[in-house]
């Protein structure tokens, strides 16, 4: 799977952990209205992702893993206000999420370092990264 194009004028990408809205009720359309109700920002929603198990010393952890994590980008004029309002709700910016992440355990697919579009060291670092 390749990562979701991002429309013009979206540009930051968020994580919002433990989130399902493609089998919730009002589905894709419904998340995004809620985000302008809720938030005055326009949302494009990118897609959902399971998340990968925890290790330890290099075997999966029992009954760790599978969380579903949703993405989706904010319009680049309404990041700034979006910025600190986010924070109630657990949304993160990707750059953050994968700051934190181990590689040696992957989180999330490679593929989703191309989301970022800031913090060129998170880039950098996850080059030779399965």
């Amino acid at each position: 799977m390749e990562n979701i194009k991002l429309n013009e004028g979206f540009s930051q990408v968020c994580v919002w952990p433990a989130c399902i809205v493609k089998e919730a009720g009002d589905g894709i359309v419904g998340f995004v209205d809620y985000m302008l109700e809720k938030f005055d920002v326009r949302v494009q929603y990118l897609e959902e992702i399971k998340t990968g198990p925890d290790t330890k010393n290099g075997v999966p952890v029992p009954d760790t893993g599978n969380r579903n994590d949703l993405f989706f980008a904010v319009h680049s004029e309404d990041t700034g206000k979006f910025a600190v309002p986010r924070l109630k709700t657990g949304i993160r910016w990707i750059e953050d999420v994968l700051s934190e992440v181990n590689y040696n355990t992957p989180l999330y697919p490679k593929r989703v370092f191309n989301y970022t579009c800031w913090n060129e060291e998170n880039l950098a670092s996850s080059e030779g990264i399965e």
